[in-house]
């Protein structure tokens, strides 16, 4: 879908990359500008590395690329940098503030000579903050270690770098839509992404719900502010879930386990009710669900058509996915895996000599 768009990648770690390849899966034609000698510093982030020394880390987040190690305080370089300018459609960047600025590239006078080039940036805490971006970090500035974890335990972040990834996708959206308008109106410009102001907007409903109450959100563990039964059991072999969203599923899911007289009580019978007496629908379920294997009771309740799973590892996860240890998880978009994230410089000497006619070669199989 975005065969032709060439995006100059200038970001490192995980927001800026996760972005860039988002949108190499859906076609576009990325070069990845690193820095020479070191390159993204995720290079260095293992073990694991597989067995061409590549970090597990930086692999996950950049097939799809072409890479060429540049110094953007080098005359030569520099000249490379604006030649690649002068094709791009998209820059995609992650600096601190003033770091372009001291180096002659400002997004403001690049766009002044490029009027029609849509340029990201994605920061940590907002274009007027140097403040470095690290997912723990916003994780627990923005809320949520305050409503992750045991209610009665420390405040706990997300097992994956989830305020990245959002700022990632949130970025690969605002380019999107830039090149929409681009498209419209000819005119490129300037769209700034922060991972605060992605995780706090992640928030929804526990925000809203904050904010209608003025009360401030609690930790609930595994369990759901506003549902029940919502949340994990332990069956007699292994951690499943139940996820029960409205009153009709309910009377199924407590029909499917073979317990009419809770499908019966009426103080169960709605939602608001099944909150107010949390405690004891949950206990009975604990204790009931605790008597069969979890396959035999997600037989009965997926008959009924009641949400539910079993807790799987990561690697039962990834069994029946489609995935690559050189190239990680499929997209989620509706893309394709080219070729696999490139090593160090892999493609520099190739870039320097043809630019951007590197995947014109690519596409016509040459």
């Amino acid at each position: 879908m975005l065969d032709g768009i060439n995006v100059l990648d200038f970001t490192r770690v995980l927001a800026g990359p996760l972005c860039t390849m988002m949108l190499g899966d859906l076609g576009a034609n990325v070069i990845k500008i690193e820095r020479p000698r070191s390159g993204d510093d995720t290079r260095a982030w293992g073990p694991p590395f597989d067995a061409r020394g590549e970090s597990a880390y930086y692999l996950s987040v950049n097939r799809n690329k072409k890479s060429v190690a540049a110094d953007l305080r080098d005359p030569g370089d520099r000249v490379l940098i604006t030649g690649l300018l002068d094709r791009a459609d998209v820059v995609v960047d992650n600096f601190r503030r003033g770091m372009l600025e001291r180096l002659g590239l400002s997004p403001a006078s690049v766009l002044a000579t490029h009027p029609s080039l849509v340029w990201c940036t994605i920061t940590g805490f907002g274009p007027d903050s140097d403040r470095p971006g690290y997912d723990y970090v916003v994780q627990a500035e923005c809320g949520w270690m305050a409503i992750t974890g045991a209610q009665s335990g420390d405040p706990m972040k997300v097992g994956v770098a989830l305020a990245d990834v959002v700022a990632g996708k949130d970025a690969a959206v605002a380019i999107l839509a830039a090149l929409v308008d681009r498209f419209r109106t000819g005119r490129g410009q300037h769209v700034t992404v922060s991972l605060a102001q992605s995780a706090t907007a992640a928030l929804v409903n526990v925000a809203q719900s904050a904010l209608v109450t003025g009360e401030e959100a609690r930790r609930w563990g595994n369990a759901h502010p506003n549902l029940v039964p919502y949340e994990l059991f332990q069956a007699r072999d292994r951690s499943m879930v139940v996820a029960v969203g409205n009153d009709a599923q309910w009377r199924a899911c407590a029909l499917a386990l073979g317990r009419a007289d809770l499908a019966d009580d009426a103080r169960f019978a709605t939602n608001a009710g099944r909150v107010a007496h949390r405690e004891e629908l949950v206990a009975a379920m604990r204790s009931w669900l605790a008597t069969r294997p979890a396959a035999e009771w997600l037989d009965a309740l997926e008959r009924a058509q009641v949400p539910c799973g079993v807790v799987k590892s990561v690697l039962e996860a990834l069994h029946d996915a489609n995935s690559s240890a050189l190239t990680g998880v499929a997209p989620s978009v509706p893309g394709t895996v080219r070729f696999p994230p490139p090593r160090l410089d892999e493609h520099g000497a190739e870039i320097r000599r043809q630019g951007w006619d590197v995947f014109m070669r690519e596409a016509n199989g040459k």
